[in-house]
């Protein structure tokens, strides 16, 4: 069966370039080994990658051990679902990409908290 989104239609790829996901298959999948429930899919800003860094979580500076470029403002990546609340909490939420946010996420955020956020471009 092939995963969903929130909007109850197929899951539609998140990002190649740069490659994300918990499989670093592109899209927000995941699985029971998933801890962070990576399953949203947002455009990343400069204000959420301060926000994720001073969590902890650097995406910005390059892991090329684990495959990971870095991340800069305008791309896409599967954020993990509590993050990603955190940083609506914060005010900082990044936009989020409907078609390619797993229905996972639900369990974490409402589909108001996340339509609130949608992505205001072009999926792909």
């Amino acid at each position: 069966m092939n995963a969903k989104n929130v909007l109850g239609t197929e899951l539609v790829p998140c990002s190649y370039d740069p490659l994300t996901g918990y499989f670093r298959d592109g899209c927000c999948n995941t699985d029971a080994h998933d801890r962070g429930s990576h399953v949203i899919c947002v455009r990343v800003t400069d204000e959420f990658l301060a926000f994720s860094r001073d969590q902890g979580n650097d995406l910005i500076t390059p892991r090329p051990e684990h495959r990971f470029a870095g991340l800069k403002a305008g791309d896409r990546w599967c954020v993990c679902a509590t993050r990603w609340r955190e940083a609506m909490d914060a005010g900082v939420a990044p936009p989020v990409v409907l078609e390619s946010t797993h229905m996972r996420a639900l369990d974490f955020v409402s589909m108001m908290q996340l339509e609130k956020h949608r992505f205001q471009g072009t999926v792909h």
